[in-house]
């Protein structure tokens, strides 16, 4: 086994740091973050951050990397506050990994990758189409992070999903809709299911 050491990543300037600190925590779970901006064009980038952050209200982070550039995503959820969550089939992989491109400032992802656009009865925010678990989300906080991240807080407002992937029990069969995980930002896994366990006690 190899140990490595703050020794290590010193001597190196480099990209391998760097792709080996976002792959470290292993794989996670990715979704395409739909957004609008006031003139109502619409923008779309892939996020591997999304975590769950309590049931009652339903809240939802993900993490934005330092606001040292133009960020259309955060800047876009500041202004109109709503924005969607939409999880990423394994047909998608190759769409989804074309929106980390940086594109012109109101060049629509959308238009760029062949996804569809699509609003629910709100309008507010676009939805990816072809996204099988799709998520209306309301932003709530953001908190800063030393390294000048941002954890994005949001509340669910809406679920848009096949009713055959739900359990009795509420659960959702992700694995059913072939939805992918991803380790660093160039990594891309299939999600498959291999047991459900009960509540565990002592």
């Amino acid at each position: 086994m190899a140990v490595f050491t703050e020794i290590d990543w010193a001597k190196r300037k480099d990209r391998y740091w760097s792709n080996f600190f976002n792959t470290l925590s292993g794989a996670r779970s990715s979704v395409l973050i739909g957004t609008s901006n006031a003139q109502g064009q619409h923008n779309l980038a892939i996020f591997n951050s999304l975590v769950h952050l309590g049931a009652n209200p339903p809240l939802l982070g993900f993490i934005l990397r330092p606001a040292t550039v133009p960020r259309g995503t955060y800047e876009n959820i500041l202004t109109n506050k709503y924005y969607t969550l939409n999880h990423i089939s394994e047909a998608m992989i190759n769409a989804a990994h074309q929106t980390s491109a940086k594109y012109e400032n109101g060049e629509s992802e959308f238009d760029a990758t062949g996804l569809t656009s699509e609003f629910g009865a709100s309008k507010v925010a676009p939805f990816v189409k072809e996204s099988p678990i799709k998520i209306l989300m309301e932003f709530q906080e953001e908190h800063l992070v030393m390294n000048g991240t941002r954890l994005i807080v949001g509340q669910v407002k809406e679920v848009v999903l096949n009713e055959s992937v739900i359990e009795e029990d509420g659960s959702i069969k992700v694995a059913e809709e072939n939805l992918i995980a991803t380790s660093g930002l160039y990594h891309y896994h299939s999600v498959k299911f291999k047991v459900k366990k009960d509540f565990a006690r002592p």
